[in-house]
């Protein structure tokens, strides 16, 4: 009987030191997490920081006073802007039902005003 109590009480000492562990491990886990929030934070607002300077690095260069500036460069003077009358556009077509013998030869086509491009 003596020994059924002592073997009952070394059970129930063997799954509480388990528990113990396993409480243990989680806690040290959430703890190695927390000590990385900080890391992670300062890497979040060293790359927030650099965005925010490519950002005004890309402003500056689309600038309108820059693209200016590269416009005077001899580089881009082959450039121009395309007058009205060397625009090609493409006019909008009306599509008529077709039977399904009339889809199957011809595919309908949409047409849309697109600039094509200028004349040379």
């Amino acid at each position: 009987m003596l020994k059924r109590v002592f073997i009952q009480l070394a059970c129930c000492i063997g799954v509480f030191g388990c528990c113990l562990c396993s409480y243990v491990n989680t806690q040290n886990a959430v703890t190695r997490l927390r000590l990385e929030i900080p890391i992670l934070s300062s890497e979040l607002n060293k790359l927030k920081e650099q965005n925010n300077r490519l950002k005004y690095e890309i402003d500056l260069f689309e600038s309108p006073e820059h693209l200016m500036q590269l416009a005077r460069c001899s580089e881009f003077s082959h450039l121009k802007y395309p007058t009205l009358q060397e625009v090609l556009t493409v006019s909008e077509a009306v599509i008529i039902p077709k039977s399904p013998i009339e889809k199957e030869k011809d595919l309908s086509t949409f047409k849309w005003n697109l600039a094509i491009g200028a004349k040379q």
